[in-house]
């Protein structure tokens, strides 16, 4: 991800700057470094010379070009955060201390640094994560409470007054993407329309449009020992993809990979269903199929702009189409 065409090239001096912009010339850096994981924004730690820990994200340089939901994603980050901290202030998030734009300096936020390690981590590690799991399981659920006025995205991204416009419109976005990036997709766009449009009726189901995270793999969660030594959940970051629409849609990233349905007493699935239950009829299995279809077609589309190619890196390119092409099959039978 370190070659990404919309991650700025940072350094110590240039991080000076922008804390300087966010909170103020007195106050100064006493060391940072950069953070890894994602590919689109630049994120580096900060330790403040009064000792406070924060996050410095910036957005990708003016000329580069980006996917149609992307635009304007860091202000949608902020947006976020100001919506958590006062609709859903259970939800461990950082606090928005913040938000720059600027003609040089771009599109930029300043967070406070949450405490932990990724659950990415920790269960590479070998750690026992099922609590952990359940309580972001809850987490969700409370974020899910949270009702907005549209479905689909904000910042004049596709949005309607329905989730199968919305999603229709989110759909057909991503594959003008393709078109303009010529990314290969394992079936032809007018294939790929054909079959949404087939099953687009179960989305009517959908009569509320809940607060999304939308990218709560296990990279974006947080956690700490707890006292009894077992991980607890700190933080759920990274919300700069949130959207409105359909709660089943946030089962996906935390289950990447995998399908809900075939995992029922995942805790992260149980314990959400404590507070938001739900049928595993056939519905909701079809509506979970269309949304690993959208999320790994949008993981498909964003590789060309991240700078990934079959050259770069050809296990990612292989998995991507494996996982698309599967659920394609999955609509089309």
């Amino acid at each position: 991800m370190s070659g990404s065409p919309t991650r700025r090239d940072l350094d110590p001096e240039a991080v000076r700057h922008y804390v300087a912009a966010s909170l103020g010339p007195a106050v100064d850096v006493a060391d940072c470094g950069p953070l890894t994981g994602g590919g689109f924004a630049a994120v580096w730690w900060v330790r403040l010379a009064d000792g406070r820990d924060v996050v410095l994200k910036v957005g990708p340089p003016p000329h580069v070009p980006l996917l149609r939901y992307e635009r304007d994603m860091i202000g949608a980050e902020a947006r976020y955060l100001r919506l958590v901290a006062v609709r859903a202030p259970t939800v461990p998030s950082p606090a928005l201390l913040h938000h720059g734009r600027h003609r040089e300096l771009g599109d930029w936020l300043l967070t406070e640094r949450l405490p932990g390690r990724t659950l990415w981590d920790l269960t590479l590690a070998g750690a026992d994560v099922a609590a952990l799991r359940a309580e972001f399981g809850l987490a969700l659920a409370a974020l899910h409470a949270v009702t907005g006025d549209r479905y689909g995205y904000d910042g004049g991204r596709a949005a309607a007054p329905t989730w199968r416009e919305a999603y229709t419109a989110m759909v057909d976005d991503l594959l003008a993407d393709a078109a303009d990036w010529a990314v290969p997709l394992p079936a032809p766009a007018s294939r790929i329309r054909e079959l949404v449009a087939r099953h687009a009726a179960v989305l009517d189901r959908v009569r509320r449009p809940a607060l999304l995270h939308f990218d709560g793999w296990a990279g974006n969660v947080l956690a700490v020992e707890g006292p009894d030594g077992t991980p607890r959940l700190s933080g759920l970051v990274d919300g700069e993809r949130y959207l409105w629409g359909d709660p089943l849609l946030d089962l996906v990233s935390p289950l990447l990979f995998r399908r809900a349905e075939d995992e029922p007493d995942d805790p992260l699935v149980r314990a959400y269903r404590t507070v938001a239950p739900f049928p595993w009829d056939a519905g909701v299995r079809r509506r979970l199929g269309l949304y690993r279809l959208y999320l790994y077609l949008l993981m498909t589309v964003e590789m060309p702009s991240r700078a990934i190619t079959a050259e770069t890196d050809p296990g990612r390119v292989a998995l991507q189409a494996e996982l698309l092409d599967a659920e394609l099959a999955d609509l089309a039978g």
